[in-house]
């Protein structure tokens, strides 16, 4: 998932995520959206329409997945200029991936594992 701050949600913006994410990531078989006509208006213009999904609930795990970021988004607003907010949500996604490991899944010992070689990582990573 990417983490993109514009100010607005037309065809341009999209296109832009779009343009970058497939830059990125490479194409996808399938691309979920929610029914946001400029998602539409920038997948026709790079000519991959037929890949888009759009559905009731096909959109659920993407929207979920945005949680974190919208809670962090809310949380930021004081911040002057969208360039900013944007390099500090990019930075920061990086960063909680990096020690997200998801202590509801797993067992004490194997959490404790897990957290002390993501630390050592993290310190040969900041030396």
């Amino acid at each position: 998932m990417e983490s993109y701050v514009t100010k607005t949600r037309d065809r341009d913006a999209a296109l832009a995520f779009m343009k970058k994410a497939m830059k990125r990531h490479g194409k996808a078989q399938a691309i979920i959206t929610d029914g946001l006509r400029s998602y539409k208006a920038a997948m026709t213009e790079l000519g991959i329409r037929e890949k888009q999904e759009v559905g009731r609930w096909a959109n659920s795990r993407a929207e979920n997945s945005h949680l974190p970021f919208r809670r962090r988004e809310r949380a930021m607003q004081r911040f002057r200029r969208m360039k900013t907010l944007q390099k500090f949500a990019s930075v920061h996604a990086n960063v909680h991936n990096h020690f997200n490991t998801e202590r509801h899944l797993v067992d004490r010992q194997t959490y404790k594992a897990r957290r002390s070689a993501v630390l050592a990582e993290w310190q040969s990573l900041m030396s």
